[in-house]
């Protein structure tokens, strides 16, 4: 990252906060640490804020290079990044590391043993609406990090680590360059020495099993249940299950249903839509179809005596829809948009015997020659309606374009657009 340097900013609170000089040493800084947390730690009546200043303190003066930014820049240099984090970790966590368990005695304090916990690990899994409608199980192979059986998540054959001398623990390392007057050059990366653990195993000591990497990777068969009802990226949960680490709390695994989509039913809650098609002698005179429903089930449906059907209509069918998710033995509705295919064309022997038996309404009464004679002669033309709207549309797009242009080079009147409701 490159920048201006910043302005030297106050560099002598966090020796203040610590209490001692600017010249102390690493020890003369953790004793004092030591001292003013336990004094200060919330678990034994202290001062929250207190005890976050001191770790923020000392985690930015224990490092060298954080301290040598710190000395030079001062504290806003630290909280804008050149120290690479800030000083911004958690209290608690520094606290734990610096005294590897509790200094109180006994169990210690709950916060003071917390561990960080792991990413969970999201899979996707895709699954039919007639999986969502009957329920399944599936049975899927992974693979995941596992703590080392042989050492333990150690590391090491005798279980043993050390601090990294080249980050001091902290996993990174952290450059700053001088590359002209009022310019520098920041770089963060992983330590090359510990691989960004911040800690150091020595070779001979090195577990055989994970050559001191803590971790192996093993198989995992986990069993997937999909219950009825359940829907589009609901969740399936495995606590516990994702990848393992050295003081970390494992995360989960978490399936996320991905429902494929169904040629034929949609879906909406706990609903079924489909869509059927009669034809104009079906809607008029009765139908009787079957319609196969999702679990393989024919359901047989009809008209009633005398009904037509008209285009567009719906009807309903009770407990038929979804199943209702962990109450399966409820459903929901299944809904039957109807559509009527009407023929292309009749011919005049058709259309007389449809004339024969549905008449024309008085409002459609042939008209007589002299009202013909008083009419315009038009032309009636099949239309796309989707595509005329989507060709007016770009068309207007494209004047109002050109107009914008028009208008900006300087020229003529200032145009004023209305926007109609």
């Amino acid at each position: 990252m490159f920048g201006r340097a910043p302005r030297k900013s106050d560099n002598t609170r966090y020796y203040e906060i610590l209490g001692v000089s600017k010249n102390a040493s690493q020890e003369d800084l953790k004793k004092a640490y030591r001292k003013a947390a336990i004094k200060n730690h919330p678990d034994k009546g202290g001062d929250p804020e207190k005890f976050k200043e001191l770790a923020q303190s000392y985690e930015v003066l224990s490092d060298p290079e954080k301290r040598e930014i710190y000395d030079q820049y001062g504290e806003d240099a630290i909280k804008e990044g050149m120290g690479g984090g800030g000083g911004q970790g958690d209290p608690f966590d520094i606290f734990q590391s610096f005294f590897g368990g509790s200094p109180f005695g006994g169990g210690g304090s709950s916060r003071g043993r917390r561990q960080r916990r792991g990413d969970d690990v999201i899979h996707p899994l895709k699954v039919s609406l007639e999986d969502l409608y009957s329920g399944m199980s599936k049975r899927l192979s992974l693979s995941r990090n596992v703590l080392c059986p042989k050492c333990k998540g150690k590391g090491s054959k005798s279980g043993a680590s050390g601090r990294c001398a080249g980050c001091q623990g902290s996993g990174v390392k952290v450059t700053v360059r001088q590359l002209g007057p009022g310019m520098i050059q920041q770089m963060q990366q992983p330590c090359s020495e510990c691989r960004g653990t911040g800690e150091t195993i020595s070779e001979k000591d090195r577990c055989p099993n994970c050559k001191g990497d803590k971790v192996v990777q093993e198989k995992k068969v986990l069993e997937v249940h999909v219950e009825k009802g359940m829907q589009h990226g609901q969740k399936i949960t495995f606590a516990g299950e994702a990848d393992e680490a050295p003081d970390t709390v494992t995360g989960d695994i978490v399936f996320v249903l991905q429902q494929k989509e169904h040629p034929k039913f949609r879906r909406k809650g706990d609903d079924l839509f489909v869509e059927h098609t009669l034809s104009l002698a079906e809607a008029l005179c009765g139908f009787q179809q079957v319609l196969t429903h999702l679990d393989g089930r024919q359901l047989l449906i009809k008209s009633n005596p005398g009904e037509v059907i008209k285009p567009g209509q719906f009807k309903a069918i009770n407990e038929e829809g979804m199943p209702l998710y962990q109450r399966p033995f409820m459903r929901g509705k299944l809904y039957i948009h109807f559509t009527v295919d009407f023929p292309d064309f009749l011919t005049s022997e058709q259309s007389k015997a449809f004339e024969a038996i549905m008449p024309y309404p008085k409002s459609s009464a042939l008209l007589t020659d002299m009202e013909l004679d008083e009419c315009e002669e038009t032309t009636l033309h099949n239309v796309n309606i989707e595509e005329e709207m989507r060709r007016k549309q770009q068309q207007q797009q494209a004047q109002e374009a050109y107009e914008e242009d028009d208008g900006g080079s300087g020229g003529g009147a200032q145009r004023v657009q209305c926007a109609q409701q």
